[in-house]
């Protein structure tokens, strides 16, 4: 559960669809808006402009690398992680920056194409399966906490900090 008062990191923001809705729950926290394309920070830009939000940050940044997302160690409360593993090669990596920016406890929800889904714009081999997905976070010291419904071609977790 988001409070208001939260520090979310959307990584790999892409447009905004997490972003924007998040920054409304979060209304006394703030919203990192992490992404490596500069195309999609300037969509984000645009809609929070023309909604006057004023809690949301746009960050040109690199998951993939520790310190790349250019946020402090242990800021963030929530980190969403939505159909992003799948496109990084560097997973370990992409974890260990998590981890890294992740209060102790802190949640991620980690959301990813199923195996129920043709993933539009790349090859099926490289969708994480479930199982998979938890298996390496849990190496990492994540615990899980559930599963959440993501739609017909998603999975869902919510995965803890330890």
């Amino acid at each position: 559960g988001l409070r208001e008062n939260m520090i979310v990191a959307d990584l790999g923001a892409g447009s905004g669809y997490y972003t924007i809705p998040v920054s409304k729950i979060v209304s006394m926290g703030k919203v990192y808006a992490i992404e490596i394309q500069k195309d999609y920070l300037s969509t984000i830009i645009n809609k929070i402009t023309e909604a006057h939000i004023k809690n949301v940050e746009c960050l040109l940044g690199d998951v993939e690398k520790i310190g790349g997302t250019k946020l402090k160690d242990g800021l963030i409360d929530v980190v969403i992680a939505s159909n992003i593993l799948f496109q990084i090669e560097n997973k370990d990596r992409f974890i260990n920056e998590i981890k890294r920016i992740l209060k102790p406890k802190g949640k991620l929800l980690l959301v990813d194409w199923s195996d129920s889904s043709p993933v539009v714009g790349t090859s099926f081999d490289k969708v994480i399966l479930k199982n998979k997905a938890q298996e390496m976070f849990e190496k990492k010291g994540f615990i899980k906490e559930r599963d959440i419904d993501a739609g017909e071609h998603h999975y869902g977790i919510i995965l803890m900090k330890s």
